[in-house]
């Protein structure tokens, strides 16, 4: 283990005008784990170990202590594709009973590829009784936006994030999951309340839609809230507040444009559109989220961290209640930044972006 200090020097965003403020803070960077390849999901288990998953297809136990890895077998089969392959990683409410741990990944089926949901028991260091629980209506022959997150919330429903899959209209259409937050129960039935599961032509596990790419999600088991977020074209990444039956507006809204320049649309709001609780343009490209509540940081209570893969840095949305009030930007190291979590120490723990990916365990200096 190697360890960095470093200055995180703080910079206030509203809205795009970004001041620079004479603060600054020592933290320490210490990398726990190095040669990860190309890590994407992180979940922390009862012993204080790390499950990390590898986009090829590689599910990993990391001791925190000595940074020792070790191979996890019985995995689903996934499939390489683009931005898809082995994604995130969750571990059930009741872990500690169950032993049931839910995977995400991409998957060839029919004509194309699409996003899928396991889940497995952890038995020592082997996944048994693979179930899978969800194989979402979003092929694409393309290796774009397959999402995807997980997260439970206080009731113990499961929520999973797919992207547009590259096909942007059918994030309005309620007949497709691209583009949609799906909930669950735990076992993969659909809840009774789900918002469209009476109506005629609407996929049941629709929990909200009108998303592009959703790569970040948490459920804050204080406030009862779901957020998001989700990289936009050029410009316009979004931090959104999830509600039930709620339209998120790709590709009618947006403050991005088209990667060439033009115009997506004239609309960054619209009657019937939840808009954001926070945009980034230019763009971040944002990938993992996690709201802070560790006595190791006080004074960002509250407050959502974001991890940057085009930025290579952390940014810090500052939250007053549902609304950002600033930003604040750091860790900005030269890594571009997969996921994010509060570790079972209180320390933030950061996987970067590569063949050559690391665990960073970060603390006040």
């Amino acid at each position: 283990m190697v360890w960095k200090p470093i200055l995180l020097s703080i910079f206030v965003c509203f809205m795009g005008t970004q001041v620079q403020v004479a603060t600054a803070v020592d933290l320490h960077v210490e990398t726990v784990v190095e040669e990860l390849e190309f890590p994407w999901g992180l979940a922390f288990l009862p012993s204080g170990e790390a499950l990390i998953t590898l986009k090829k297809g590689r599910l990993v136990k990391v001791d925190l202590n000595t940074g020792k890895q070790t191979e996890i077998t019985g995995l689903p089969e996934s499939t390489v594709r683009g931005q898809g392959g082995l994604l995130d990683v969750e571990l059930a409410p009741d872990f500690e009973k169950s032993s049931w741990i839910y995977l995400t990944y991409s998957v060839a089926k029919g004509w194309g590829y699409t996003t899928e949901l396991a889940r497995a028991k952890l038995q020592g260091n082997t996944l048994e009784q693979v179930e899978i629980l969800f194989t979402a209506k979003a092929e694409g022959f393309g290796g774009r936006h397959f999402g995807s997150r997980l997260a439970f919330d206080h009731e113990g429903y499961l929520y999973m994030s797919i992207g547009d899959r590259g096909d942007r209209d059918k994030s309005q259409e309620l007949n497709h999951h691209h583009g949609k937050i799906v909930r669950l129960h735990a076992d993969g039935r659909v809840p009774k309340d789900n918002p469209f599961l009476n109506q005629p032509g609407a996929l049941p596990e629709i929990y909200s839609y009108g998303h592009r790419n959703p790569q970040g999600m948490l459920y804050d088991m204080q406030s009862k809230r779901l957020w998001l977020h989700e990289h936009g074209p050029k410009g316009g990444d979004e931090l959104n507040l999830v509600e039930r039956g709620a339209n998120y507006g790709w590709p009618l809204v947006t403050f991005g444009r088209e990667y060439s320049g033009l115009k997506i649309t004239d609309q960054t709001e619209m009657e019937g559109v939840v808009s954001p609780a926070f945009q980034w343009t230019p763009s971040i490209a944002p990938s993992g989220i996690m709201m802070v509540d560790s006595p190791l940081f006080p004074d960002w209570q509250g407050d959502i961290l974001v991890g940057a893969l085009k930025f290579q840095l952390v940014t810090r949305v500052e939250m007053d209640g549902t609304k950002a009030v600033g930003e604040n930007r750091f860790l900005q190291l030269g890594h571009r930044i997969r996921d994010i979590k509060q570790g079972p120490d209180n320390a933030l723990y950061v996987i970067t972006d590569s063949g050559l990916g690391q665990l960073w365990r970060i603390t006040p200096k």
